[in-house]
């Protein structure tokens, strides 16, 4: 506490403060630089996406995502879909397992496509329609009910029990405090 009336020499905090904001930085850029180069994560807005180089059959490569604290990526949108094309491409592979199944007929003898989180696909697919006939004509077994995504970023059906590489998606954490 000082005299009243005396004022505040507050040029240190502030260059301590500016010190802090510039470390901050710093580590918000190794943070960016570990994430994207040494893990190869890929990103959007909301998700991280891993393509993970451990050849699998679909459902040991589902639960690995699951071990991981994530799921198979699901491509909902076109912009993502490339993203993970991209991926595949840029690693030097031509396909990987995604999060989409073909639904077996219900009792309404409709079958289509669900995610692996059961949600239909609504607004986005990427089958070619060769894919589409081939699988309105005579639908796929079940061994070939599986999707997986091109480097093309055409989605293709493959026998489950392949072992390929696969994608996992991993929501971003929300901050506390916010709208949480």
């Amino acid at each position: 506490m000082g005299d009243p009336g005396t004022t505040c020499d507050c040029s240190r905090y502030r260059k301590v403060v500016g010190q802090l904001d510039v470390n901050v930085g710093k580590l918000r850029n190794a943070v960016k630089f570990v994430k994207n180069v040494i893990l190869g994560l890929k990103e959007t807005e909301e998700r991280y996406y891993l393509l993970v180089k451990e050849p699998k059959r679909f459902r040991e490569a589902s639960m690995n995502c699951r071990l991981r604290g994530g799921t198979l990526a699901m491509p909902k949108t076109s912009n993502t879909n490339h993203l993970m094309a991209d991926y595949v491409s840029q690693a030097g592979l031509t396909r990987a397992y995604i999060g989409v199944l073909s639904q077996s007929k219900d009792t309404n003898e409709t079958s289509g496509y669900v995610y692996a989180d059961s949600s239909p696909l609504q607004g986005f697919a990427a089958l070619s329609q060769e894919e589409e006939l081939n699988s309105t004509a005579s639908p796929p077994t079940t061994n070939s009910s599986c999707v997986e995504l091109l480097s093309t970023g055409a989605w293709s059906h493959v026998e489950c029990e392949a072992a390929m590489f696969f994608i996992c998606e991993f929501p971003k954490s929300k901050r506390r405090g916010g709208r949480g």
